[in-house]
């Protein structure tokens, strides 16, 4: 315990004074009660030693392990706030994006090519829904017509169907797609070709909408 710097502080047994203790045994001094300081205030020197020990470069760089490592409750309301604020800004943008979107609607039906000039295993490089989406028809059977976007959904090269082989071949990567559904088989392709849906009427092929897929 430390001793009091007035010798008339101390009573015959050598205790401080009533005045100058606190607590349920009156031995603690008022001292020890004080306020600590904040938590975030508190600092561990790398070489342990006191602040009044530290060498002058360490005013430099005041903040220790325990300060940079410590949230404090402002900061973590505020890291909450921002990202409630981001993900309600989020959901309107694609609210809004669903809005534009289903007031564009769908592509138009355009008519793409005729039986007549599409043999059985043939193929037509045609362009749909816009004049730079190129898009392959293919002819696996008498009755049966595929279409497909010819961009590679790797990295959009253009795609080569084989009916022969079954399978649509991109050449730049090696890449391979099932033909009857347009799917990814090898290479580096992981997302299905976009499929067009057609409509025959009589001998008219028309393309009439575009489903991107993920799987």
């Amino acid at each position: 315990m430390t001793k009091p710097d007035d010798p008339h502080d101390v009573n015959t047994t050598g205790r401080p004074l009533p005045s100058l203790t606190d607590g349920l045994t009156g031995v603690r001094p008022a001292t020890g009660y004080k306020p600590g300081p904040e938590r975030e205030q508190y600092t561990i020197a790398p070489d342990g030693r006191p602040p009044e020990q530290q060498p002058s470069w360490r005013r430099d760089f005041p903040i220790d392990w325990p300060q940079s490592h410590y949230v404090a409750r402002r900061d973590f309301t505020k890291f909450l706030v921002l990202t409630s604020l981001a993900f309600t800004v989020g959901q309107y943008w694609i609210g809004v994006q669903n809005y534009f979107r289903r007031r564009r609607g769908l592509p138009e039906t355009r008519k793409i090519a005729t039986l007549s000039e599409l043999p059985v295993g043939g193929t037509i490089v045609f362009r749909y829904p816009g004049p730079h989406d190129d898009c392959v028809l293919i002819r696996t059977g008498e009755n049966t017509l595929l279409a497909y976007s010819q961009k590679c959904s790797h990295l959009a090269c253009a795609v080569v169907p084989r009916p022969e082989k079954g399978d649509i071949h991109c050449p730049c990567h090696e890449g391979y797609f099932d033909l009857s559904t347009g799917r990814p088989l090898a290479g580096p392709p992981r997302r299905p070709l976009p499929r067009i849906t057609l409509k025959t009427l009589g001998d008219h092929i028309y393309a009439t909408g575009v489903e991107a897929r993920t799987v």
